[in-house]
């Protein structure tokens, strides 16, 4: 019959090759699980094991068994659980975003002809770059979310010009300076790369100082 000690460091070998395969930190993982970083490293050195509760968690989480988790033999390769439900998830949504801008859209040309309608196409890019940020931001998609953030900076600016020329027409009013609000994208877009390039460089910190620590732990739980 298997000690503590052995179950321990088969669940130690297994959930760090599933974290692997996952492609996440030990700070990432423990983020999904509310736990600290510190839990994860001392899991996967072998000097404690997550109860049951987690197991099963993580075991959901990874798409394998629980016996997976905890027995000697070689992990299974797993597929990455939740892109084609997250993929069909977004196009959903994006699609009820042009239904509804289309709906109204034709509701309004239909009711009061002869005005700038079309921007509700536009308006719809704006609600559907929101949508993909929150849902990048949920999931974790990091390109995902730079890419829907910037998108939604531009655009918003684009909505703001467009439809204070569009009312400008109707007024007669001159908003020759108008374009001037583009300006305001440049910093917003500044920011949005440092941010990203900071957050990046922070998660490339945080894995060496991780494994650090599992090593130290390790070499305790051994004196």
């Amino acid at each position: 019959m298997e000690n503590t000690n052995e179950i321990n460091k088969k669940i130690a070998k297994n959930l760090s090759y599933y974290r692997k395969a996952a492609n996440l930190t030990q700070a990432e993982l423990a983020e999904k699980i509310n736990y600290s970083d510190k839990s994860v490293s001392k899991w996967e050195s072998g000097n404690g094991a997550p109860d049951v509760y987690i197991l099963i968690q993580l075991a959901e989480m990874f798409g394998v068994t629980l016996n997976d988790l905890v027995s000697g033999e070689t992990p299974v390769k797993t597929k990455k659980r939740g892109g084609g439900l997250h993929l069909l998830i977004m196009l959903l949504s994006s699609g009820i975003v042009w239904l509804v801008a289309t709906f109204f859209f034709v509701s309004m040309v239909l009711w009061k002809p002869g005005y700038s309608w079309w921007l509700a196409f536009l308006y719809a890019v704006l609600a559907n770059a929101i949508v993909l940020v929150v849902y990048a931001s949920i999931w974790h998609y990091r390109f995902l979310n730079f890419l829907s953030t910037s998108v939604l900076i531009w655009i918003s600016l684009t909505c703001l010009y467009l439809t204070i020329s569009a009312v400008a027409s109707q007024t007669g009013n001159d908003y020759s300076a108008l374009w001037c609000v583009f300006l305001l994208g440049i910093p917003l877009q500044v920011l949005e790369v440092l941010w990203a390039f900071f957050r990046y460089l922070f998660k490339k910190r945080v894995k060496p100082q991780a494994q650090e620590t599992a090593a130290q732990e390790t070499k305790d739980g051994q004196e």
